[in-house]
């Protein structure tokens, strides 16, 4: 632990805020100005303190939020303490670092999977598909895959943003590593067509799922 007061945190936040920064930002919906390589300096020369990121994550605040989830110990929060978070958790950025660095990190993942997976909110069920794509790719055992894909082939199109591009990393996924369903994804992707058009920088891989599988597959067969 620290000896950083959340008055020093907030003061270390502040000096490395860009307006300009901020601008870009929130055209993403993202409301904060800092550089997020800094902000992993910032937490960097705090380590790990539980005690200050819950402290910096009660402020609401996307800034200190940004910094609790990277100083935060996961398994120290319990599943209700979780289940509040992820649904305070609407900037993109901090949903995506609180799924990526605490929701996956946490020996209650399963529990927590199981509890989101149908909840009618849909940034909580996105995060349920994020953790099934964990399972999908490293432990299937227990898993209905064949009844993921009758999900995804019946939701995929109309899904609000957040829990469509969850569900379609899963269709990837599935593609991906398990070849006695490649084709059925791969036939669910194309004919969805989600993602298709979505803009990709010369040397990434397109999140659209059939050229998604198409390239990982070719790089892990050769």
């Amino acid at each position: 632990m620290s000896d950083m007061t959340v008055a020093d945190a907030l003061a270390e936040l502040a000096s490395i805020e860009d307006p300009k920064m901020r601008a870009a930002n929130e055209k993403r919906g993202d409301d904060h100005g800092m550089n997020l390589s800094r902000l992993r300096g910032v937490a960097k020369s705090i380590k790990t303190d539980q005690r200050l990121a819950k402290e910096l994550w009660a402020t609401g605040e996307t800034g200190p939020r940004l910094l609790a989830l990277l100083i935060c110990t996961p398994k120290q929060f319990t599943a209700d303490e979780l289940d509040a978070m992820l649904r305070e958790t609407r900037p993109p950025k901090v949903n995506d670092w609180f799924v990526n660095y605490v929701a996956k990190k946490t020996p209650l993942a399963e529990e927590l999977r199981l509890r989101w997976f149908d909840d009618s909110d849909p940034t909580v069920s996105a995060a349920a598909w994020s953790l099934t794509t964990v399972r999908v790719a490293k432990d299937p055992k227990g898993l209905d895959l064949e009844h993921l894909l009758d999900l995804i082939e019946r939701d995929l199109k109309d899904a609000p943003k957040r829990l469509q591009w969850s569900m379609n990393e899963t269709l990837a996924n599935i593609g991906i590593f398990h070849p006695e369903l490649r084709a059925r994804a791969l036939e669910i992707g194309e004919r969805l067509q989600v993602l298709a058009d979505y803009p990709t920088a010369p040397g990434c891989t397109s999140p659209f799922a059939p050229a998604w599988i198409g390239e990982i597959v070719r790089r892990r067969e050769g």
